[in-house]
């Protein structure tokens, strides 16, 4: 056991950890906690065999692959594996903390990388493999830049073209694939396809244009409905009117032919009065003159000529 004995793919590791039990972290040489992490790592891994553990340490810019399959995103990462059981140790680098892990089991109580999160698992390799590449394209723009000396520009355009042509390569391969598998219809079931469309379209058109005809034949209805109340409405105030004028009619007459009742009444009365005894002048009824009646008579006759003119 060394400092190589946990180096390797996930697939080397997972061989080898199902074995053993091992204890590494994932480091950067340019990673400042790294370095003040690396004299208390070496004395813990110089005492991994006291410790029956193997220790080892992984470089993210060698080894892109892996840091994408344990999901590294920080630095430094330390993790710890048993029986094939995957965990990540999140405590301080400090040589006594990380001897306390092992010897009282500490890595007991900690959650396992299970489920997505596990290095096995499709996610992490789907990862893994975009680390990859992205290592990759990085040792490539360093060529570019270092070894060859050409400005960085000029390698990002270089990548931004490979980029495009890479899409546009992709996209026509999608499209061949979608080509081999779409299976067209017979010409027959196509046509029959369309009639039936224009049908349910021309149908479509039909209907819209009955409820339209509809709408309109409602709304003409309600107008001729409303009309036709408003003229018997009319009617009825007409009816109402006349009989009023025939009502004030009766009662002239009536009032005319009482006066002339009384008018007849009185002239026996007054021969009676004028051959007796004078009666009290308080007790003698008021006579109507022949004036009043006239006027009453020339009312009626108005009245009876204007109902007349408004008849027609």
């Amino acid at each position: 056991m060394g400092w190589a004995a946990c180096q390797g793919e996930s697939g080397e590791m997972e061989e080898i950890c199902e074995k053993i039990a091992c204890f590494w972290y994932s480091y950067a040489p340019w990673c400042p906690s790294c370095q003040q992490t690396d004299s208390e790592w070496e004395t813990f891994a110089r005492n991994g065999e006291t410790l029956q553990i193997s220790v080892g340490k992984v470089d993210v810019i060698q080894e892109p692959g892996l840091s994408g399959r344990f999901f590294v995103t920080t630095l430094p990462a330390f993790f710890h594996a048993k029986d094939g059981i995957f965990r990540r140790y999140r405590g301080p680098g400090i040589y006594e903390d990380l001897q306390n892990y092992i010897l009282e089991k500490k890595w007991q109580s900690v959650e396992p990388l299970t489920g997505w999160k596990s290095p096995a698992s499709l996610t992490m390799s789907g990862m893994a493999g975009l680390f990859s590449i992205s290592g990759k394209i990085w040792h490539l723009h360093n060529y570019f830049t270092v070894t060859l000396g050409i400005p960085a520009w000029c390698s990002y355009v270089f990548f931004i073209m490979a980029t495009l042509i890479f899409g546009l390569l992709m996209g026509l391969v999608l499209v061949i694939i979608s080509e081999c598998f779409y299976v067209p219809l017979p010409r027959h079931l196509s046509e029959r396809t369309d009639q039936t469309r224009r049908s349910e379209e021309a149908h479509k058109a039909e209907q819209l244009q009955d409820a339209e005809e509809e709408k309109d034949d409602s709304n003409e209805e309600e107008n001729k409905d409303s009309l036709v109340d408003d003229e018997e409405e009319k009617e009825d105030l007409g009816d109402e009117d006349e009989a009023e004028e025939d009502e004030e009619e009766d009662s002239a007459a009536t009032r005319v032919d009482e006066e002339r009742n009384d008018a007849q009444d009185q002239g026996p009365l007054r021969e009676v009065q004028e051959d007796g005894e004078p009666e009290p002048e308080e007790d003698t009824p008021v006579q109507p003159s022949p004036a009043d009646t006239e006027v009453a008579e020339d009312t009626l006759r108005q009245r009876k000529s204007q109902h007349a003119d408004k008849g027609p």
